[in-house]
């Protein structure tokens, strides 16, 4: 009935009746540290997640070597990912998702030191997490094949190796460097809606209703979906900062001030990152609907509300959404709710939105936005296509006061963008 580890030990408490037949308790796995018992939480059926919570509870209860300049032969990645676990993930925006991670990449690494880290071995680290299907796959209720890992998501993971030795050295723990080899980056997806298909998702979303038993109920469980994707299409924000709005002032959620009619995304009392998250001013059309749910109590609290409470994700609903409207739900081409951060770009540049007020409200650099979405510019290279196409005699009539024109327009975007750079 139980597991030895390091002196610890997983125990099953066995069921529970009193005196009189009736259940107290049910049996129940629980670790067994001498004296000391601590419940996991797990029931008989789920030793897998028992193993999971001795495994947490023994890393705790491990203390970390932190000498300064040892060498990477004798440092283990396991105290390298130990570190940053402790030190830097509880300051990530989502932390949970960080040690989740790091907890996978230990599987792999945990008999190797970082004297064992090259070129080869990440690559048999992202050969190994390609085999495996994602734990939230549920192949017997969804009656589909379980969902492999990529080697997108496993380079996700190493960048996570990486962050962590490179933290482990700055604070001086490690004297060499050790790098880590990540494999290629693959193109980023660029699938945007266009309105007719955003309409679709919309309505879609609007007219889901509960299935019980095989059968359509009367009840929406969709409409927080359509509301979510409203916000995505008109803000271009993320999903995690939709999800986090709140209507009223907040530690540690974004917030949509209905009164100014300004989104601040970043939540309150977090740490700027790369992924910028500047205040957006919302059209007038989405402050309308937002103000009205509000008012008609479907949206008391935050933006994205379920039975009155907020919602944390809408992957799940939004997939459903994708597939009620005849979109496509697998293959490069999928639509996820990061794609509505596209069509926002898209069609902001489609209509002509001046570059850098296009990137100040998306809360990213005009450079990326002109690699990414530049070309849906109805302005895109045209001087360059025009010139190609004029013959000597017409640049030669065109010579003098349109080239001066042109000229000083340039110029001064040139200046508009150095500006902004400053």
């Amino acid at each position: 009935m139980s597991r030895r580890s390091k002196g610890v030990r997983l125990w099953l408490e066995p069921t529970v009746h009193d005196g009189e037949g009736k259940l107290v308790r049910h049996a129940a796995w629980v670790i067994r540290d001498g004296a000391r018992k601590v419940r996991t939480g797990c029931p008989r059926e789920d030793r897998a997640g028992a193993e999971r919570a001795l495994a947490e509870y023994i890393t705790s209860k491990y203390r970390v070597p932190r000498e300064h300049g040892r060498h990477p032969a004798e440092i283990l990645v396991l105290d390298v990912l130990n570190i940053y676990l402790a030190d830097v993930a509880p300051n990530h925006v989502r932390p949970e998702e960080t040690k989740q991670r790091i907890l996978t990449l230990a599987d792999f690494w945990q008999t190797h030191s970082l004297a064992d880290i090259n070129g080869q071995r990440c690559r048999d680290y992202v050969a190994w997490r390609t085999k495996q299907t994602w734990k939230s796959s549920k192949p017997d209720q969804t009656n589909r094949p379980a969902r492999q890992v990529t080697a997108a998501a496993a380079r996700r993971e190493l960048e996570d190796l990486r962050a962590a030795i490179n933290y482990h050295r700055r604070e001086g723990l490690c004297s060499e460097i050790v790098s880590v080899v990540l494999p290629e980056k693959l193109p980023g997806r660029e699938t945007w809606l266009t309105r007719s298909e955003a309409a679709r998702l919309i309505r879609a979303a609007s007219r889901a209703r509960q299935i019980m038993r095989d059968n359509e109920t009367e009840r929406a469980v969709g409409k927080h979906i359509a509301r979510f994707v409203l916000v995505g299409l008109y803000t271009g924000t993320r999903h995690a900062a939709i999800c986090g709005a709140a209507l009223q002032p907040a530690i540690g959620r974004g917030y949509v001030d209905l009164d100014r009619g300004v989104f601040h995304r970043r939540a309150r009392g977090a740490r700027e990152t790369k992924k910028r998250q500047p205040p957006v001013r919302l059209a007038d059309r989405l402050l309308a609907h937002l103000r009205r749910w509000q008012r008609l109590g479907i949206a008391k609290h935050a933006v994205v509300e379920w039975n009155g409470k907020p919602v944390g994700s809408v992957r799940k609903g939004f997939a459903a959404a994708v597939k009620a409207a005849g979109l496509p739900t697998s293959g490069p081409d999928r639509v996820t709710p990061h794609t509505l951060r596209h069509t926002a770009a898209t069609w902001m540049m489609q209509r002509g939105v001046d570059l850098w007020q296009a990137a100040g409200f998306l809360g990213m650099t005009a450079e990326m936005l002109q690699e990414r979405y530049g070309h849906h510019h109805p302005d895109f290279q045209r001087d360059a296509a025009d010139a190609v196409a004029s013959s000597p005699g017409q640049d030669r009539d065109r010579k003098g006061g349109n080239k001066a024109r042109r000229t000083a327009a340039s110029v001064t975007k040139i200046a508009v963008v150095s500006r902004g750079d400053q």
